[in-house]
């Protein structure tokens, strides 16, 4: 049979039956699997997380998260069958993150993978990770579709893009340094808030006063959209060390707020920025960060002042989970995208970079 032929069956097929992806993620720290069906209907969605066994050190440590998936991935898989009351049958596609993220945890999800789709002779589908946080969108608001301005925010990125279609980006604006989710763990630290640090300092920021203290709002020259959280976080730093040179009492309530609003406003700034720039009507966020309750109340307000139509997912779908990917993979399964058991790990893919 030639390949034209079995395209042809394969879009016929796809022309008339529901399409339902089990989806793995293990990018990270979270043990996930999820079951999609057309890429915006979640059947079940399971995550087993480590914070509390990475809290001890401060951080992930990649070797012990590596460690933990092993032991998940299993089980976790199991669960989504169970809870969605289908069997391998009911399956039509497997999808996986295949980068970025720590190499050790995605070897995990993607040896998992590639093991089902073999051994079930079922299509394998890899999925970019910021992509997958992109789509959670499509899971949340089942009337948006592509075109739109993003803007990801987590702890390894910071990208302001332009969704020009599923699976189509242009990144426009990204970070310098630091990501804005990586500062926000740095100053969390600093201040004695512990991991995970974003969280934390959402709910401590709600006591303080957030023009307390005046931090700086960088701006890269001949970059409008480009981001820089690294002075933010060193002038947090010097504010901590000058205090206790001074014998002073640090109000951390305060310290916290005002780092969160300088934060906020360099990204609600450039991202209400590109949608009007670029003429579009609507604005989505994605990524861990997206969960931040300062960060979404602000957006909100911008946009409704602009007349931009404002998206965010559930803070459930901001962090990391499957059915972000499974929602990525129907959209890649339904273009023809496949892979082969060569699939392999790619801890720094970039957002658009197909293997």
């Amino acid at each position: 049979m030639s390949e034209e032929v079995k395209t042809n069956i394969e879009q016929n097929e796809l022309n008339k039956k529901d399409i339902t992806i089990l989806a793995i993620e293990s990018s990270c720290d979270e043990t996930a699997c999820a079951i999609v069906r057309n890429g915006r209907e979640v059947i079940s969605n399971v995550i087993n997380t480590q914070i509390a066994i990475h809290t001890q050190y401060g951080g992930v440590v990649p070797e012990i998260a590596s460690r933990k998936h092993i032991e998940n991935i299993n089980p976790v898989i199991k669960k989504a069958l169970t809870d969605a009351n289908m069997t391998w049958d009911d399956i039509d596609a497997i999808a996986v993150t295949y980068g970025p993220g720590l190499v050790g945890a995605l070897l995990v999800g993607v040896a998992e993978a590639k093991a089902l789709a073999w051994a079930l002779k079922k299509p394998l589908v890899g999925v970019h990770h910021i992509e997958g946080h992109i789509s959670a969108n499509f899971i949340q608001h089942k009337e948006l579709e592509p075109p739109f301005a993003g803007l990801v925010v987590s702890g390894g990125h910071t990208h302001l893009i332009k969704v020009l279609d599923y699976g189509e980006y242009e990144i426009v604006g990204r970070t310098r340094d630091d990501a804005a989710g990586e500062a926000f763990d740095k100053v969390a630290r600093a201040v004695g808030l512990g991991y995970p640090g974003g969280p934390k300092i959402d709910k401590l920021s709600k006591e303080g006063n957030p023009d307390a203290v005046q931090f700086p709002r960088a701006h890269v020259d001949d970059a409008p959209y480009d981001f820089s959280f690294s002075g933010i976080k060193s002038a947090v730093l010097n504010y901590i060390n000058q205090a206790e040179m001074k014998g002073e009492t640090i109000n951390k309530a305060d310290l916290v707020a005002s780092f969160q609003k300088a934060v906020v406003d360099a990204l609600v700034s450039r991202a209400v920025k590109l949608a009007k720039e670029s003429g579009y009507n609507n604005l989505a966020i994605a990524g861990g960060v997206a969960a931040n309750s300062c960060l979404k109340e602000t957006l909100e307000k911008e946009c409704e002042a602009n007349g931009i139509k404002f998206y965010s997912p559930t803070p459930a779908l901001c962090t990391d989970n499957a059915a972000m990917i499974g929602a990525a993979a129907y959209y890649e399964y339904i273009k023809g995208t496949r892979h082969g058991l060569d699939l392999n790990a790619v801890p720094n893919l970039k957002l658009g970079e197909r293997i």
